[in-house]
């Protein structure tokens, strides 16, 4: 892509997401075929990047991808510009010591320019200081411009601009305080774009914030040198059937670790556990992260689901569950009341209003679903809960870095099951492409 532009916050909340979704809506408006991308392991924000922009987004994470594949995903879309929303702060990453997985670390690695989000709410010339500030922070900050956010007035924004004027910092929109379009959240952040009211507020925050933002001047500082990476892997003739969670209660999934499977020779068939009433026919079970919690009761009432998903983990089939897939397959769901689940694993998941975020890395102790064991990996995890394993449990990792469901240790193994707090990126076919092999074995042995 010949065009691409960074979206950056000075800090979480400072409305990053709004202004990359207005771009990207007012872009495709225009008649611009628009590819967003998301800058970290997020999965509810790249709902709403594509939402707004009509195609899906993919994530970008230097930390979990390295760089060479990075780049390869990146380049592996064709569009007239790249919309790339940044995570936390513009300079936040893996650790305070260096840029490792930040968002300036991206903008570098694909040498594009970077719009600043700022919050001005309850500022005003001292914002003048913070963007000056990031534009210094590195010798080549690559930040081009700022979005002023939450203006509460025409006078607040004339104060704004004549300070960043000052400063020598262009302002390239000034978006007005509208609490009534902005997208709901909830504990992991913002609700999911796929959920019908959450989707349509997104559409509808995209639509008025985008008449605030200089979308010409937007293009011309995207304009950039095509980058450069390795073609993907050609694919593999379809060799067995992976049935995948995907409903309110289970979407949290990389679109890169579905396109791998595929990839690997997988074909993909997707069912909702919270209103079909069986697995479908399959030689392997996917169940990523979500909000099991929030559709708990709904999820405890599909009895029928619930017992086909058990049978078809102790049948054999190949399983790999990540964090809401790990509790679903637990006995039960506790917050207030318990709720009953498939009940694959003799443990019970409890909500604890702790919230544990981390990158994660570490060690593969023994054989699991998609590796073989003496591999090193890297992955994250981001929940609110806390499932405690059976005491003979088996466990596929031996963590140096994250918590996973305690001691160091995650990724519970029960014969052809792996099911993990932690998440992992499928990029780069080693993972799926053990998992496929296996539902493959599976497949040709029954």
């Amino acid at each position: 892509m010949d065009a691409r532009i960074v979206v950056a916050g000075a800090s979480s909340g400072s409305g990053k997401t709004s202004v990359a979704c207005a771009i990207s809506y007012g872009l495709a408006r225009r008649g611009y075929s628009v590819q967003p991308f998301k800058v970290g392991p997020d999965y509810i924000d790249p709902g709403h990047l594509g939402a707004a922009a009509g195609r899906d987004a993919l994530n970008l994470d230097a930390w979990l991808m390295g760089r060479d594949e990075l780049l390869r995903a990146f380049a592996s879309r064709e569009a007239d510009v790249a919309v790339i929303e940044g995570v936390m702060g513009y300079y936040d990453g893996a650790s305070g010591r260096g840029d490792l997985a930040s968002t300036y670390q991206v903008a570098s690695l694909l040498g594009c320019n970077t719009l600043l989000v700022l919050d001005a709410s309850g500022t005003a010339r001292s914002l003048a200081a913070t963007a000056l500030g990031f534009s210094e922070f590195r010798r080549d900050a690559r930040i081009c411009g700022v979005v002023l956010n939450r203006v509460k007035s025409a006078r607040h924004e004339r104060m704004c601009r004549e300070a960043m004027a000052e400063a020598g910092i262009e302002v390239l929109g000034a978006v007005p305080h509208d609490p009534g379009s902005s997208v709901p959240s909830r504990h992991l952040g913002l609700v999911p774009a796929r959920e019908a009211s959450a989707g349509r507020r997104t559409a509808e925050a995209a639509r008025a914030a985008s008449e605030f933002i200089d979308l010409d001047r937007v293009l011309e500082l995207a304009r950039a040198e095509p980058v450069r990476a390795r073609a993907p892997r050609e694919p593999a003739p379809q060799k067995c059937t992976v049935a995948v969670a995907l409903d309110d209660s289970f979407n949290f999934y990389y679109p890169a670790n579905l396109e791998e499977l595929r990839r690997c020779g997988a074909r993909t068939v997707f069912f909702s556990p919270l209103s079909d009433p069986r697995v479908p026919d399959c030689d392997g079970l996917y169940i990523g992260g979500g909000f099991p919690e929030v559709m708990a009761q709904r999820l405890s009432q599909n009895g029928p689901m619930l017992s086909s998903v058990k049978k078809t983990v102790e049948g054999g089939a190949p399983a790999y569950a990540e964090c809401g897939g790990l509790m679903y397959l637990a006995r039960s769901i506790r917050d207030e009341k318990s709720h009953a689940m498939a009940g694959v694993i003799d443990a019970d998941s409890r909500m604890t209003g702790r919230l544990t975020l981390n990158y994660t890395e570490g060690r593969v102790a023994i054989d699991c679903a998609v590796s073989r064991a003496q591999r090193g990996f890297r992955g994250h995890e981001f929940h609110y809960s806390r499932t405690d394993a059976p005491p003979d449990a088996r466990f596929a990792y031996e963590l140096s870095a994250g918590e996973g469901v305690g001691g160091g240790r995650d990724g519970i193994v029960q014969d052809g099951l792996l099911a993990s707090y932690g998440h992992l990126y499928f990029g780069g076919a080693r993972f799926a492409g053990e998992f496929v092999g296996r539902c493959v074995s599976f497949c040709t042995g029954r």
